[in-house]
């Protein structure tokens, strides 16, 4: 339960904790590096001792720009063993968004992986550019390259150099820097996606991320000794708290992803017993898809969780018959939330499972509300509000954007429209921003991608809103198709979505594509999608 006394409240006592209960337990299988638990712990104080040596002092935010990795792992946990505030980094982002993000918070220094799929990180990092407040921002910034031997550069560390400096703090030192961090004291600084604008600086503090992931592991029923594939990025909350985080609190064995390859994923669950995964709807459609699931041994895996804005109904069906898994659950939350809000439980029926993202977590309520912002019944669409203690203390440096979602009473407003049932089950049916109209008639672009998913030759699919001269707007899907099935026409498809839904709904364009543009996090980005408005005559 949240607060609960015996769940340790900051990461460096949930580490220590973790190493005296796990001890010789494989902590992290990252290819030819294994960590054990006892081993995590003295890598991260090693690099807590460096941090401390480099200047790093309790409060200071430093950054990390890189992927999944052991060495992720061990910097992070590091740095929040030295007190800082931990700024993770989308490795997507070149060199301009990821300074004025390291500008915004001051940054004392960034962690980077400085040949990651060919990109120099560590040389954008210390780069300069016509932004002069940033430039000074950053004057003083220290990056370190945790791939590098040492750099004759200013300002700039191989990770051996780095590392060779915690000889000037002693263990003593870094302990007691550890122990003085306090449950209240912010963990990171996570920047949203910014799918519909600015990224903001969503503000985590230790105890109460603590407390909801101690919860969410043991609803979910992780087990010491499992072995969990972390496919979701260590920058997004799904791949840092409900991966990292929730690992180690409860004894689980990382197996970290720096880019996700179906085939890749498949061999490291055959190879190390994978038995569990959360991901992206993508994720499971990639499984789903592949033309070589047939050649490996996937029977080891037990638990999966996903989620999205909406999670396609067709894909939690398939996932259940055609995948191993004894326990698929559906969840939903935001970066606002520490990443989750809601989860469904061991024993849900597949309905609930299916068609609901879940009931709240331990001390999260929920409401749906609409425009006059009074509570709607049981079934009927409004915004979906979240409270509780997992709610952000607001955005980084950001009073009016923390009051524009957050209002006085302490919800925070989603943005997503969704229904609670009478059992407390959220569903969440769209992005009140996707919303379109058709005539004067309101669209659910997700509504519309449900059906279209259940076409036998459609893997995925997204629909936005297109300018139509009569009627305003129409609605326009951009189908990927399943490879293993007859290929269908855009007559056809259309003809199926006339069946089942009101022809105003009904998608009066179709493209087909190799893939839906997403982000690093696995969210469909309709901004892309509504920029190109190509109409392709069906």
């Amino acid at each position: 339960m949240p607060g609960d006394s015996a769940v340790p409240r900051t990461v460096p006592s949930m580490l220590l904790a973790s190493a005296e209960r796990f001890g010789d337990d494989l902590a992290v299988i990252d290819g030819e590096t294994t960590l054990t638990f006892h081993q995590l712990r003295d890598a991260a104080f090693e690099v807590a001792r460096a941090a401390i040596a480099q200047g790093i002092t309790p409060g200071d935010r430093v950054g990390i720009w890189a992927p999944n990795s052991a060495r992720w792992i061990v910097t992070s946990l590091g740095l929040h063993c030295a007190g800082a505030i931990v700024v993770p980094i989308n490795t997507r982002y070149r060199g301009g968004e990821a300074r004025e993000i390291l500008a915004r918070v001051r940054a004392r220094a960034v962690v980077v992986d400085g040949g990651f799929l060919g990109f120099d990180y560590a040389g954008a990092a210390a780069a300069t550019d016509d932004d002069e407040a940033v430039n000074a921002a950053l004057a003083e910034l220290v990056v370190i390259d945790m791939k590098a031997e040492p750099v004759q550069a200013q300002r700039r560390l191989g990770w051996t150099e780095f590392l060779e400096r915690a000889a000037e703090v002693s263990i003593e030192a870094a302990r007691a820097t550890a122990k003085a961090v306090e449950p209240t004291a912010l963990a990171e600084i996570i920047f949203t996606s910014g799918t519909t604008g600015r990224a903001k600086g969503v503000t985590i503090p230790h105890g109460t991320s603590l407390d909801l992931y101690a919860d969410f592991g043991r609803i979910w029923g992780l087990r010491p000794g499992d072995r969990y594939l972390v496919t979701l990025p260590f920058f997004h909350t799904g791949g840092n708290k409900a991966g990292m985080i929730a690992s180690i609190m409860h004894g689980v064995t990382i197996v970290p992803m720096p880019v996700f390859e179906a085939a890749e994923a498949m061999r490291l669950i055959q190879a190390h017993r994978v038995s569990v995964m959360n991901g992206s709807p993508t994720i499971y459609y990639s499984l789903l898809e592949s033309p070589q699931r047939a050649h490996y041994d996937l029977g080891s895996l037990r638990v999966a969780s996903t989620g999205a804005a909406v999670v396609p109904v067709a894909l939690v069906e398939r996932a259940r018959t055609e995948l191993p898994f004894q326990h698929l659950i559906t969840a939903y939350g935001m970066t606002e939330c520490f990443g989750t809000a809601t989860m469904c439980r061991m024993g849900d029926s597949f309905e609930v499972i299916a068609n609901t993202n879940g009931r709240a977590l331990p001390g999260v309520e929920l409401r749906a509300v609409g425009l006059d912002g009074s509570d709607l019944a049981p079934g009927e669409p409004g915004e979906i509000l979240i409270r509780g203690a997992s709610v952000t203390p607001g955005y980084w440096e950001d009073p009016s954007g923390t009051a524009d979602a957050i209002d006085a009473d302490g919800w925070l407003h989603s943005g997503d429209v969704g229904t609670l049932d009478a059992d407390g089950n959220l569903k969440i049916t769209d992005r009140i921003k996707d919303l379109f109209f058709v005539g004067g008639f309101n669209v659910s672009p997700a509504e519309v991608e449900q059906v279209l998913a259940r076409h036998p030759a459609v893997a995925e699919v997204a629909v936005i809103g297109v300018p139509d001269e009569r009627l305003g707007e129409v609605a326009k899907a951009y189908v990927v198709r399943r490879l293993d099935a007859t290929p269908a026409t855009a007559e056809e498809i259309i003809a199926w979505a006339r069946e089942r839904v009101a022809n105003f709904k009904v998608p009066r364009f179709i493209t087909f594509v190799q893939t839906l543009p997403r982000n690093a996090s696995g969210k469909v980005v309709k901004g892309d999608l509504r920029a190109d408005n190509r109409q392709v005559t069906p």
